[in-house]
């Protein structure tokens, strides 16, 4: 007799067969560069709102309508689920701004949350975004900016997903709207004057923000004064303010590079100056202090950064005296000045440490835990004056705390604990730990585990979690939805592989250009290390990531497709090569400094090897899932559609492949909780389903 798990599995086939897996037509494009032919038969997919890529982003959806029909009561399950253990009410920690109280809320029924002020004991709706998203498919409150006085708040808004914003601003006491509207904007600060604003603009075609305007609250948008434009390609603006509200900085970046300006935040009319100027290799970043300027910096060598200081604006590095020497086994991640200290966050063998440094008398002191593995981070501190910082504190097993800690006295106290509705929840049913796999170089890979205690972990399947890019370093943090997994006996795992900064500058380095390979043999060390010493059943291994984790997930798997039962592939970066080499896709000239510039031959060539696209062909594949949304602005749509077109001439198993295009949605999926819930909902389903497990 078959086993029961394989009796659903077969049942589920059955109903998917009903419904066939589209066929995409072919039009060959033949692609040259460095006397190299590609020929790309789904080139076409990148007619975006052509009558044959909707027709046939409408078959696939309806494909992926039909084989989650048999695993909508699981799903629906797992929903109700979610909502019994997470508060349909629920807030997030009180921060302060300006002075006023502010908190986050959710409203039981209702997919967007309020903003509420929190006065003499009073709550009232601040900003409520469920107002905001009447009649709207996609709704995103990116930010809001309150005016320097507090008499008016700034809203930057996202109607479609494709994070081109609209900017509007509102009266507080009357909650009246002013005219003024201002396009496809983004980041805004306010000058001290409480009616100058400046803001940025991105390319409309490539939508790198490149502009900074300045904006006069009564006159017209239209009219507004460009203060800045950024004309090197491969750089971004963005713009802030000090702690000290001194200064306006538009920073200028690249993945290697940066560039301060700085202006007067008490003369806005005055043009902005350069901090630094510009150094190939030279990153840097500042915070302002009443007594000078504490600089950030990787100059000399110091690939884990250095903090330097200068009394006035300085002329070069030089003039800076050094303030917190470079070391080797430490990364310093970011600094924030107050008027009696400097804080440090930092990162020591992969785990975030708080450094606090009395500015009066040089004596330091540390916020750390002693754990395996779990996130500390600093929480909103809008107060230079301040002796109190506000850090939040959580791990794999732990919901997220954020504590008040009074930097004289080193004591620490409770601000606000997340805790969920369900009262049978309890850390200590759960068990997290760091395990560390060997790479094919010998290299140590840090893998977070968390699983629940009494799980047979030989038996064990497994979802493994990686990105792995830009330095970015994944958080190990808590998840109330994750629990529906664990408490279903599986383990869930974070590998911290070359490509972040987990554990240093040069984790990042060996995981980028010439090296990116080291990404996906490090991914794929990892998951044969959890099977092989016993951390989870091996043949019952899940691997996810979106994005660039996307691009993980494609070059994994066809380095070793044996290795997975299913993958979750979410907003892939898989057509690396092509999109790599169209300028006007936006972002692409950006990226040169993090994958190469395929113009050069070396670059096109070690592209080649691992593009996900380029190198499908014909064998056996793992199950798959993969999503995208059509507004996506970071990685287009149709590169996870030509990718699942591909896939589907070339594989030769009978394992699922299921492409889900939201076509409401942008980079980070739909909005609103329902929405973003569902989408969790599915890729659970899609994997419980795999195992057999219906409920």
């Amino acid at each position: 007799m078959k086993p029961y798990y394989i009796l659903i599995i077969s049942a589920l086939m059955t109903k998917i067969s009903v419904a066939q897996a589209p066929v995409a037509i072919k039009k060959p494009q033949t692609l040259t560069k460095h006397n190299h032919l590609r020929v790309d038969d789904y080139y076409w997919m990148n007619e975006r709102d052509s009558k044959p890529v909707l027709e046939h982003l409408a078959k696939e959806n309806e494909y992926q309508s039909e084989y989650f029909k048999p695993l909508k009561p699981l799903m629906e399950g797992l929903m109700k689920e979610f909502d019994q253990r997470i508060n349909p009410n629920d807030v997030s920690a009180p921060y302060i701004l300006n002075g006023l109280t502010f908190q986050s809320r959710n409203i039981e029924g209702k997919d967007y949350q309020q903003v509420v002020l929190l006065e003499n004991k009073k709550t009232t709706i601040f900003i409520d975004e469920n107002e905001r998203a009447k009649g709207k498919s996609f709704y995103e409150l990116a930010d809001w900016s309150l005016s320097p006085d507090n008499k008016m708040v700034a809203l930057t808004e996202d109607l479609v997903g494709r994070r081109k914003y609209q900017i509007t601003f509102r009266i507080n006491k009357s909650g009246k709207f002013l005219t003024d509207k201002i396009e496809d904007a983004s980041g805004l600060v306010w000058a001290n004057d409480n009616k100058t604003v400046f803001y940025t603009k991105k390319d409309p075609q490539t939508l790198r923000e490149f502009q900074v305007y300045k904006h006069v609250l009564g006159t017209d948008a239209k009219k507004d004064e460009l203060v800045y434009q950024e004309e090197d390609e491969k750089f971004s603006v963005g713009i802030g303010k000090t702690g000290t509200d001194k200064y306006l900085f538009i920073y200028c970046y690249s993945s290697t590079t940066t560039e301060l300006h700085w202006i007067d935040a008490d003369k806005p009319q005055e043009k902005p100056e350069v901090f630094l100027p510009r150094r190939s290799g030279h990153m840097y970043e500042v915070a302002h202090h009443d007594k000078g300027f504490y600089i950030l910096t990787n100059a000399d060598g110091a690939s884990n950064r250095k903090v330097l200081f200068s009394p006035s604006f300085p002329r070069n590095l030089n003039q800076c005296k050094d303030f917190i020497p470079h070391k080797n086994e430490v990364l310093i991640e970011g600094l924030t000045a107050f008027k009696n200290f400097l804080v440090i966050e930092e990162r020591s063998n992969g785990l975030r440490g708080i450094k606090m440094i009395n500015l009066n008398d040089q004596k330091e002191s540390t916020i750390a835990f002693d754990e395996e593995t779990y996130f500390l981070g600093l929480g909103v501190n809008d107060n230079y004056n301040t002796d109190d910082l506000f850090f939040s504190y959580n791990s794999l097993t732990t919901p997220s705390t954020v504590y008040r800690y009074n930097m004289v006295k080193q004591e620490k106290t409770l601000w606000f604990r997340k805790e969920l509705l369900d009262k049978g929840f309890s850390p200590e049913n759960y068990s997290s730990q760091r395990v560390w796999a060997t790479a094919n170089d010998g290299t140590k890979i840090p893998v977070s585990l968390v699983y629940k205690k009494g799980t047979d972990l030989k038996k064990a399947p497994c979802l493994l979690y990686g990105y792995g890019s830009y330095g970015y370093t994944l958080p190990d943090v808590f998840s109330a939805t994750r629990l529906s997994l664990l408490d279903r006996g599986f383990v869930y795992a974070v590998a911290h592989i070359r490509g972040s900064k987990y554990m240093g500058e040069n984790w990042y380095e060996n995981g980028k250009f010439q090296k990116k390979i080291n990404t996906f043999t490090d991914f794929i060390n990892a998951a044969e290390f959890l099977g092989h010493m016993g951390y989870c059943d091996k043949n019952k291994i899940y691997a996810q990531g979106g994005s660039a984790g996307g691009l993980l997930m494609g070059a994994i798997t066809n380095m070793a497709p044996y290795l997975w039962k299913g993958i979750i592939s979410q907003v892939p970066f898989v057509d690396v090569v092509t999109t790599m080499l169209d300028e006007s896709i936006p972002l692409t000239t950006g990226e040169y400094e993090e994958w190469g510039n395929p113009n050069d031959p070396d670059f096109y060539y070690y592209m080649l090897k691992y593009s996900p696209y380029d190198n499908l062909h014909r064998m056996d594949y793992p199950a798959m899932y993969v999503t995208t949304g059509y507004h996506d602005s970071q990685v287009q749509y149709w590169e996870p559609m030509k990718y699942v077109a591909k896939l589907r001439e070339l594989k030769t198993d009978k394992n699922p492949l299921v492409f889900d295009c939201n076509m409401d949605a942008g980079h980070g999926g739909g909005s609103g909780r329902t929405s973003e819930r569902m989408e969790v909902a599915k890729v659970y389903a899609f994997i419980l389903g795999l195992e057999g497990i219906t409920r």
